[in-house]
């Protein structure tokens, strides 16, 4: 069936053109009408540039769309560019004006699309259009970049055009000052990284004033190489953890029995699921080495996780592969990027269990207090639109997850890059020597040659094998990183040789050098297939740009993990077919076919991971969203009176519930109960037969009336605006203390939900189940804790006042949070602040009352405040 629908496209195609054809056919005519006026645009003077900002900023405030305004913002955008001088070479400084298929670039970027643009084509500018257009309407856009470097560089390529523009750009870094970041997000466009915007949208929801927070909402987005971002990214989501409280000593003790343990006798390893399983002889020999009877009863229960773990650091974690030791610790490699990711962990215990393999000191666990995923993050944008020159072969996906369609932008010269069909080779050794054999007989020619390996241990073996041969070479990985723009930049000079990990220096294109093109340009040699095509298709873009000649050719043997995990039986039975013997290279268009359906079987099974990981975190994500909105309200300045008095009347609502069930006979209520919750909760004494013969409906309403009557006298006594502050404290201090304890207590869910498949239970359903009841729970607690406290607090007295003057400030205490800084005080513009006026403190009802009168708190001043 698939395949008839696959004919029928096809001849659909055909006759109409394609759904990419229409599209790009559909916007030639506004990028015809942006070329008439461009003649205009040149007349104006520089001056007048800015004005013309302001007209549209006018037009905008007076009903006109952005979309009204598309052709004529494009049209002063490309001259702005022009005139700027934009370029990569400050000492040869060349006119950067956008081509026709950089303004289509630009629309299909403003219409909220992906821009799958070739390598070399522009992208960096292409952005710029859609940036100044969505700029206009003050709401701030933010460009998003893979890393700190191409965000500051893009910033300041593109500052001198929006500046003539009267547009202010900035750009974001990771060790960036408070103050310099926040003037960063005031600017009208906004350059970054992916992980920076997410996590200072989770940290913005742990501040305890407007004036803390750097972000101003989430209006447009542009990502820059969206397919590494959006897809590759996002199979780990965002994390700002904290210490919890647990011994590491088990590390080292699991690592110690780890080593001891034989592989498929002890435990099996699973490299397609990245697992590993302690068998029945090996939980034997763990259980011996502990000294315990048992590992899955009682105190026990964490040792068989945390020797799995221990297992897997050794047996799935490679040194100078998956991360590297620098400075006593262990740093992450990225396995797209290749790239260095210090701060990052590995969670749920790895990280720890990889260190005490390293034999180096191990950090303390961390525990969540905020997270999300990068797929939540991005659509928290009003509108997300990005470019790659890959992004085709995830376009399903793109769709389904973002909303976001791929648009194939063309080229503006003929691309003439010519690939070769893979060589694939019995064994590595063969390969890689076939490799050194192949970059020697370009290099001889004078033709620059870039090699992409798949991890640092191989780019600098393979550094070593060239050395031996006197091949002049860079070497570019992450250990290298400070001069990654640098080296990539001069990949393309006469009979350069560079070694880069795959992704290295993406983002930076490589221009030929003199005679190069002649010579038939840069030769691109792949030294294993990736998981995903796109990240193949990515090195190979980086030969051919902007009509230059190029060529790619990718070795590959039957020892590579890719066809070693995903593709031997296949491709073995199809070399033995065609008669491969030992020393052989195979090139064949058949076997290429058959590595491609191998490749798309685990950019499948990476699909399924990340639609796992983005199930799981819808739960969470609608919690996180109803507390971040109810934080933000508070933050705000929102009526926090109301809002308490509206958690009152649920409480007293929940309470009455519980005493007075409906199910229950009236005769048999615990109206005394209720009343005695009713004094122990805000100090009202109310008699049970002012409630006796009384229907539910009507208890609740005289107790709601009670309440709130007690509440204004509490305002009363305390003054509205101090009250005002309590309230704002209490609030934020509960929701963020009990939003801490529901992340931990859904970490857990979540890393045991999966043995609910053992009874025939859907984990997810279980999950979202088990944990809209969890959230339940702690928006009800955080009700009633708000509305104890608020009830329970007192004023200080004169002389106490005198003492809080003589140190600055007072203090908030209450039973979790002694000691701390309350922060209720107001702003007063210039930044956060945080002036205490008068002393807050909980005082427990049957606690001897402060005033020194020696009665009960609640027969003295708990009674009159």
């Amino acid at each position: 069936m698939a395949d008839v629908l696959g004919f029928i496209t096809k001849i659909f195609s055909r006759i109409f053109g394609s759904y990419n054809d229409r599209l790009i056919a559909e916007m030639i005519p506004i990028v015809d009408r942006i070329n008439v006026l461009e003649p205009a645009m040149q007349r104006l003077k520089d001056h007048e540039l800015p004005k013309k900002t302001e007209e549209f900023r006018t037009r905008i405030a007076g009903g006109e769309t952005l979309d009204d305004l598309l052709v004529e913002a494009f049209a002063v955008c490309r001259e702005a560019s022009r005139r700027a001088v934009l370029s990569r070479d400050p000492e040869n400084p060349v006119p950067m004006r956008h081509f026709d298929v950089q303004l289509i670039g630009g629309i299909v970027l403003h219409r909220g699309m992906i821009a799958e643009m070739v390598t070399g084509e522009g992208k960096t500018l292409v952005a710029t259009l859609a940036a100044y257009l969505n700029a206009l309407e003050g709401k701030g856009v933010h460009i998003i970049t893979v890393n700190d470097y191409l965000a500051q560089r893009d910033r300041d390529w593109m500052a001198p055009m929006f500046e003539l523009l009267g547009v202010t750009a900035g750009a974001m870094q990771h060790d960036q000052d408070y103050p310099d970041k926040q003037a960063a997000y005031r600017c009208d466009v906004t350059w970054g990284t992916d992980h920076e915007f997410g996590f200072d949208y989770l940290r913005d929801n742990m501040r305890h004033s407007t004036e803390e927070q750097v972000m101003r909402g989430r209006n447009f987005a542009i990502v820059d190489e969206c397919d590494s971002v959006l897809i590759d990214e996002a199979r780990t989501p965002l994390i700002i953890s904290g210490p919890a409280e647990e011994s590491t000593d088990k590390y080292y003790v699991a690592d110690k029995i780890a080593r001891r343990l034989k592989k498929n006798e002890h435990f099996e390893v699973k490299e397609k699921e990245h697992t590993v399983h302690l068998s029945e002889e090996g939980i034997e020999a763990v259980e011996k080495a502990l000294g315990v009877d048992s590992i899955y009863t009682g105190k026990n229960i964490d040792w068989p996780h945390h020797i799995e773990q221990a297992l897997r650091a050794h047996n799935l974690y490679k040194r100078d592969q998956e991360y590297i030791v620098k400075g006593g610790e262990v740093i992450i490699v990225d396995e797209f990027t290749g790239r260095l990711m210090p701060g990052r962990v590995w969670s749920d215990g790895l990280h720890q269990a990889v260190s005490a393999k390293e034999l180096l000191k191990i950090k303390e666990e961390n525990q969540t207090l905020a997270t999300i995923t990068y797929q939540n993050f991005f659509r928290l944008y009003k509108k997300l639109a990005g470019m790659t020159g890959t992004a085709l072969t995830e376009a399903a996906e793109f769709k389904k997850i973002y909303n976001l369609d791929v648009v194939v932008i063309p080229t503006n010269k003929p691309l003439i890059r010519s690939m070769y069909p893979d060589v694939v080779y019995r064994t590595a050794e063969e390969k890689w020597d076939a490799i050194v054999e192949e970059i020697e007989k370009i290099h001889e020619t004078g033709r620059p040659v870039l090699v992409g390996t798949v991890s640092i241990e191989k780019n600098e073996m393979l550094s070593d094998r060239l050395k031996h041969r006197g091949i002049r070479h860079e070497v570019l990985n992450a250990k290298h990183h400070e001069r990654e723009a640098q080296i990539i930049a001069k990949a393309g000079q006469p009979s350069g040789v560079t070694i880069a990990t795959n992704m290295a220096g993406r983002g930076t294109d490589i221009v030929l050098g003199l005679d190069v093109a002649d010579k038939g340009g840069l030769h691109i040699v792949g030294t294993e297939r990736h998981e995903a095509r796109r990240i193949d298709n990515q090195l190979r873009g980086r030969a051919g740009r902007q009509g230059d000649p190029g060529t790619s050719r990718f070795f590959l043997s039957l020892e590579d993990d890719l066809m070693r995990i995903f593709a031997s039986e296949r491709v073995s039975s199809i070399l033995k077919k065609l008669g491969m013997e030992k020393g052989m290279a195979i090139e064949h268009g058949m076997v290429t076919r058959s590595i491609e359906r191998a490749q798309r079987k685990v950019e499948e099974r990476n699909f399924d991971i990340r639609k796992n990981l983005l199930e799981y975190d819808e739960v969470m994500d609608e919690q996180r969203k109803i507390i971040y909105g109810q934080r933000q309200e508070i933050l705000d300045g929102g009526d926090t009176k109301q809002m308490v008095l509206g958690m009152l009347k649920e409480v007293v609502q929940h309470a009455v519930d519980e005493y007075l069930p409906l199910k229950v006979h009236p005769s048999e209520w615990d109206i005394q109960g209720l009343c005695a919750w009713v004094r122990k909760k805000a100090g009202i004494e109310i008699a049970p037969d002012e409630l006796a013969g009384k229907s539910a409906e009507e208890v609740e309403a005289i107790l709601h009336d009670r309440f709130t009557k007690a509440y204004e006298e509490r305002e009363k006594v305390i003054s509205p605006e101090m009250m005002r502050r309590i309230e704002r404290f209490l609030l934020l201090d509960r929701i963020d203390t009990k939003w801490k304890d529901h992340l931990y207590a859904m970490d857990h869910l979540k890393s045991g939900i999966g043995l609910r498949g053992y009874a025939q239970v859907d984990p997810k359903v279980e999950y979202k189940r088990e944990g809209y009841a969890l959230f339940d729970e702690v928006i009800l607690t955080v009700k009633q804790e708000v509305t104890d406290y608020i009830f329970r607090v007192r004023v200080e007295t004169e002389d106490e006042k005198r003492l809080a003057k003589k140190w600055g400030q007072g203090v908030a205490e209450h039973p979790n949070a002694a000691q701390q800084d309350a922060q209720m005080a107001a702003s007063s513009g210039e930044g956060p602040v945080r002036p205490i006026v008068k002393k807050v403190t909980v005082v427990g009802r049957n606690a001897p009352c402060p005033c020194g009168s020696g009665k009960k708190y609640k027969k003295c001043h708990g009674r009159t405040g």
